[in-house]
C-alpha cells in the first residue's frame, strides 16, 4: 500500500474504514442512520483516552518506579498526563462489566468528564442505557459487542496519527450523506476544499476569521 495512505502506526485508512463501517453494522436496526456516530464517536474517543493513559502511565512507570508510586504522582499532579481516567474508569474496565452495562458505561464517561473539564459535553452527550417505549435503543448484548469491534485496533500514542478522531468523524459523516442521498459536503467541508480555500485567502500568522473576511472581500 502505498505510503499515502498509512498512519504513523499499523493503522491504514483503508483499515479505519473497514473498522468503522463494522461498527456501524453492529448497531444497524437498532440506532437510526443519523445516529451512528453519536454512539460510535464517544466509545472511539474514550478508547483513545485510555490508550493514550495507559502508554503515559507505561513511560512515567520506566522513569519513576512502581505502579503506587506513579499513580500517587498523577494525583497530586494532573499535568504528568493529558486527561486522567480515575481507577475503574478505563476501556479494560468496561470491557470487564458482566452486567448493566449501558449504566456502567454512561456512568464511568461522565466520571471521566467530571475529573477533566475539558471533556465535558465530548464524551458524556450519550446514555448508553437510554430506552424508547420502555425499550432499549441499545440493549446490553449489541452494546458489548460494538465495544469489542472497536476493541480491534489500539489507538495509542504510536499506533495511529494524532488526528485519528477527526478521520473517523469525516468517514460517518460522509457515509451518512451517502446512504441519505446528500453531499457530504453539506455536512463538513472536505480537507481538499480546506486546503484550496487556504491556498487562495493566504493567510499570515496571527489573522483571525474576521481579518480573513476583509481581505477576501
Amino acid at each position: 500500500m502505498a505510503q499515502s495512505r498509512l498512519f504513523q502506526g499499523k493503522l491504514t485508512l483503508q483499515d479505519l474504514e473497514q473498522w468503522l463501517w463494522d461498527a456501524v453494522c453492529s448497531i444497524r436496526g437498532s440506532v437510526d442512520a443519523p445516529k451512528f456516530k453519536d454512539y460510535i464517536l464517544p466509545l472511539l474517543f474514550f478508547k483513545r483516552l485510555s490508550d493514550v493513559f495507559e502508554d503515559e502511565v507505561g513511560k512515567l512507570k520506566a522513569d519513576l518506579g512502581d505502579d503506587e508510586t506513579v499513580t500517587e504522582l498523577i494525583k497530586q499532579d494532573r499535568n504528568l498526563v493529558r486527561f486522567c481516567l480515575t481507577d475503574g474508569c478505563t476501556w479494560k474496565d468496561i470491557r470487564k462489566v458482566t452486567k448493566n452495562l449501558g449504566e456502567e458505561l454512561t456512568k464511568s464517561l461522565r466520571l471521566i468528564a467530571k475529573e477533566n473539564p475539558k471533556l465535558q459535553g465530548v464524551i458524556d452527550i450519550v446514555d448508553f442505557n437510554a430506552t424508547i417505549s420502555g425499550e432499549r435503543i441499545l440493549d446490553d448484548g449489541m452494546l458489548s459487542n460494538l465495544i469489542e469491534i472497536i476493541s480491534r485496533h489500539r489507538l495509542g500514542l504510536d499506533d495511529v496519527e494524532p488526528n485519528i478522531l477527526g478521520r473517523a468523524y469525516e468517514y460517518l459523516l460522509r457515509k451518512f450523506a451517502e446512504g441519505s442521498g446528500q453531499s457530504a459536503g453539506e455536512f463538513y467541508t472536505p480537507k481538499e476544499v480546506a486546503w484550496l480555500i487556504a491556498n487562495l485567502v493566504e493567510p499570515e500568522q496571527g489573522e483571525e476569521r474576521g481579518d480573513l473576511m476583509k481581505r477576501a472581500v
